[in-house]
């Protein structure tokens, strides 16, 4: 117990820069795996929220501009969303290492993009913004005439109907498919590391770290576990939460027409 305590303090926060910075070599213990993957799980918590905060807006965005009437900013939302969701998240995170690449070469400023910690995270934010938007914008066209017809009823008009009737509305119908995406990117943050971005000073994510113990123990069948299991704990996580807000979306509903938040399985994208 004594010595998991101590290993606990020594790896606990490695994977952001604190604490010991060699790793284990031999002899490795369940408490060490244990300690090094749910610390490289701070990464892959710290893209997700990002991420879909961020991306949450410009998801907004684009739905709203693929449903305008004008073509010049209807076609470049299309085009996007197109674009980011037609295309393979991997792919998209060695075209950005090198895109950043080249352009640190031509000024300094770009450094940091080419970190996973900045680099990654735009990816991430656009490509969950792509799919985000399509969701929202599935959602746009299903409101009902009804609702907006009340809002026209009652003097709404423009910013105040989108914010008080529109919007609402989008969310509500929304939300269960949003879930499942916000469920989908964080299990891609474990991506990050295995595409073109590099982990500093070994400090990776928890995939990173599971594949550490893999490759040094040529055992898969506990590490990997170990890491299913953080994932699987924070996918409930997720799932309660998401599943609170749906309530509160929902909560001027009669209790017969309420739907319950239900988890689907993205088995592909």
């Amino acid at each position: 117990m004594k010595n998991c305590i101590q290993t606990i303090q020594d790896y606990g926060l490695r994977s952001i820069g604190i604490g010991e910075r060699r790793l284990p070599t031999s002899d490795f213990t369940l408490c060490e795996q244990f300690t090094l993957i749910g610390s490289g799980m701070m990464w892959n918590i710290y893209f997700g929220i990002m991420a879909l905060v961020t991306g949450f807006l410009l998801a907004t965005a684009l739905a709203v501009g693929k449903s305008s009437k004008n073509r010049y900013i209807r076609k470049p939302a299309q085009w996007f969303i197109f674009l980011f969701r037609g295309s393979p998240l991997f792919i998209q995170f060695f075209f950005a290492y090198f895109l950043f690449l080249s352009l640190k070469k031509t000024n300094p400023m770009f450094d940091a993009f080419t970190s996973a910690w900045l680099g990654a995270l735009i990816v991430l934010f656009l490509n969950t913004a792509a799919y985000s938007g399509e969701i929202f914008y599935g959602a746009l066209r299903s409101i009902p005439k009804g609702d907006v017809e009340a809002a026209d009823a009652y003097g709404l008009s423009g910013w105040a109907r989108f914010r008080r009737v529109i919007w609402p509305t989008m969310l509500r119908l929304a939300w269960p498919a949003y879930t499942n995406e916000a469920i989908f990117l964080f299990q891609a943050t474990t991506l990050v590391f295995f595409s073109a971005f590099p982990a500093w000073r070994q400090e990776g994510d928890a995939l990173y770290y599971a594949s550490y113990f893999a490759d040094k123990t040529f055992n898969p069948f506990i590490p990997y576990p170990i890491l299913a299991f953080y994932f699987i704990l924070f996918t409930l996580f997720i799932v309660w939460m998401f599943g609170r807000i749906n309530t509160r979306l929902n909560r001027h509903l009669p209790q017969a027409q309420k739907k319950k938040l239900r988890l689907r399985l993205n088995l592909a994208r």
